[in-house]
């Protein structure tokens, strides 16, 4: 049976060692309350029909387009979210992808799974903003601490095994950092409850060219060629 569980974040002092251990952080309250009603809004109006992507997306989840909205990018360039995505990374990065998700009523479970880093464990940080409250009941993701790197003997791991999960909760304006190794999912919106959010990934630096690759197969219409580097505290 699946864990809930309220995930804190932690002062600066001690990110680097809870991150590389666990793999994830969830910022609470990282953006300022006075943002989210612009931010569901840009959310809404950015929403576009499955077959109105590049590559059709999921019918049980809502898909916005809003990676060239001002706040958007702002939310993606908060201090705490940088210095977190720095530390987990460890050298120059960059913003490669933004997009609103939301799971439908019955819909959005997935398997256990992991995003995969590029090139290297730890060139890839995906952070999911959350504009509504969110928990068990409207598909919040949940997610395997610890889980983002395999010891020599350790067996491969099994995605059928909830065991170990654990599904998180929260208020509107929290944002969850994680290493793109982590084993997660979203979950069953069961009660059809709006959970706006958007995703965004950092990748480091040498991930770049790969990542021109693709840009319209993966709808990103923002400028990507801004960097960012490891805050020194954090070093």
């Amino acid at each position: 049976m699946n864990q809930e569980v309220r995930l804190e974040s932690l002062p600066p002092m001690h990110c680097q060692t809870s991150l590389n251990h666990d793999g994830y952080i969830l910022l609470r309250g990282a953006i300022p309350g006075e943002w989210l009603d612009d931010l569901r809004v840009a959310f809404d109006a950015g929403v576009k029909p499955s077959d109105q992507w590049p590559i059709p997306r999921g019918a049980d989840w809502r898909h916005s387009s809003l990676d060239l909205v001002p706040r958007v990018q702002a939310v993606c360039r908060l201090p705490r979210v940088l210095e977190t995505a720095g530390a987990l990374i460890g050298e120059r990065f960059f913003l490669s992808q933004v997009e609103g998700r939301e799971p439908l009523l019955g819909g959005g479970h997935q398997k256990l799974h992991r995003d995969m880093c590029a090139q290297r464990p730890g060139d890839t940080v995906i952070a999911i903003a959350y504009f509504d409250d969110f928990g068990p009941e409207n598909g919040a993701t949940r997610l395997i601490p610890s889980s983002h790197r395999r010891a020599p003997d350790e067996p491969e791991f099994d995605f059928n095994d909830e065991s170990k999960s654990m599904q998180i909760s929260g208020r509107a304006g929290d944002i969850l950092v994680f290493d793109a190794d982590l084993v997660h999912a979203g979950s069953l919106n069961s009660t059809g409850a709006r959970r706006r959010t958007i995703l965004f990934c950092f990748q480091a630096e040498p991930c770049y060219a790969a990542h021109l690759e693709t840009l319209a197969l993966r709808s990103i219409q923002m400028d990507t060629s801004e960097r960012f580097d490891p805050s020194p505290d954090y070093t």
